[in-house]
């Protein structure tokens, strides 16, 4: 998971994609920050953790624990009883995403090709050349490529 998150980090286009998002949730919950609670604070990040998992496809993002919400949240906004800046908005919620990680892509397309493809490949390997290969070691075989190749695609 590491390399998904420095792959991650350090993509341009998705963090551009995220930023417009980010303000337009902090544009849609901002209006009364200076009497937030955390419950507050933590409900406005987990909408918009929600809004970017949208604007961004098949990615998901973990839900922040709430400490490392809190750390975030005191390291970046400076000013007691004072409103809540889009740019202290923007840096705490890239602090906590980049922090809590990515899951993958959903369910859907990843049972779809780790089953997909093996059971394709079983098929036409039957129909052309049904005796060259053992079945024992072809299922396996095909079903590990294809892990290889989503995780080289970036896929999984």
């Amino acid at each position: 998971m590491g390399q998904v998150l420095k792959k991650f980090g350090g993509d341009e286009k998705k963090d551009k994609d995220m930023v417009p998002v980010i303000q337009e949730c902090y544009d849609k919950f901002s209006v009364d920050t200076e009497n937030w609670s955390r419950a507050d604070f933590y409900h406005a990040v987990c909408l918009t953790v929600e809004e970017i998992n949208k604007k961004l496809g098949s990615t998901q993002f973990r839900v922040p624990k709430a400490s490392t919400l809190q750390q975030a949240y005191e390291k970046h906004h400076q000013g007691k009883g004072k409103a809540l800046t889009k740019e202290e908005f923007q840096k705490i919620l890239q602090d906590v995403i980049l922090d809590t990680g990515v899951t993958g892509i959903g369910a859907k397309d990843t049972l779809f090709y780790m089953l997909g493809v093996p059971v394709t490949a079983l098929f036409f390997k039957q129909r052309l050349i049904p005796t060259a290969i053992p079945n024992e070691i072809f299922i396996p075989g095909v079903t590990s490529a294809t892990v290889f190749l989503l995780a080289k695609l970036n896929k999984i």
